[in-house]
């Protein structure tokens, strides 16, 4: 009997080591399966993409270092997406100012503008207008200008519009239309290309 005892407690002894690895092993195991899973990735940025606040009949101006307004923007709604910090508006109109002060109005069905002011793109039915500007003695008056299309994209920091779409441009009675467009207003040149036409008024 005594040898026997012996017999299993050697056998014990020597078997101990592996069932406490084992033990450990499943205690491992449950620990894992048992704490809670990261978010993947992609549903992170998915729920970054929501809008954080929502803005009716509202209006923004931004400006300039000194203080002078720079452009002031209108929307029947408006909302705040934080993941690249554009503002998405609905019947937005745009009013930005050049360094003398005159200003250039911006509309469409909708628009997409950056956080800070610098740029905006408008979507469906989106104008741009500049009224003739007066200039000093007799020098005639810088003729209306009005650029039209379903899409321009305004750069209102660098006082440019642009356009990968068809677009209509008129300059006082003067009408353009092209399918790329691209106009600097520092520089007073407007750039047409592809399916260029124009029709020229006569001058008085």
């Amino acid at each position: 009997m005594a040898r026997l005892m012996r017999y299993g407690r050697d056998q014990l002894s020597a078997w101990l080591p592996a069932l406490l690895m084992m033990v450990f092993a499943l205690g491992t195991w449950w620990l894992v399966r048992s704490a809670p899973r990261a978010l993947p990735s992609d549903q992170g940025q998915i729920a970054s993409t929501e809008p954080d606040y929502f803005m009716r009949q509202f209006s923004v101006r931004s400006f300039e270092p000194d203080g002078r307004l720079k452009s002031e923007v209108f929307g029947a709604e408006g909302r705040h997406l934080p993941a690249d910090d554009t503002l998405e508006i609905t019947q937005p109109r745009i009013v930005s100012f050049d360094e003398q002060g005159h200003p250039t109005v911006a509309t469409a069905q909708r628009a997409v503008a950056k956080g800070d002011g610098s740029e905006a793109r408008l979507y469906q039915d989106a104008r741009v207008v500049r009224e003739p500007i007066a200039r000093a003695g007799k020098q005639p008056a810088t003729p209306r200008l009005e650029f039209q299309g379903d899409f321009l994209h305004v750069f209102i920091d660098d006082e440019r519009v642009s356009s990968d779409q068809p677009v209509q441009l008129r300059r006082g009675a003067d009408i353009f239309t092209g399918d790329v467009f691209a106009y600097d207003d520092r520089s007073g040149v407007a750039e047409l290309t592809g399916r260029v036409r124009g029709v020229l008024q006569p001058r008085k």
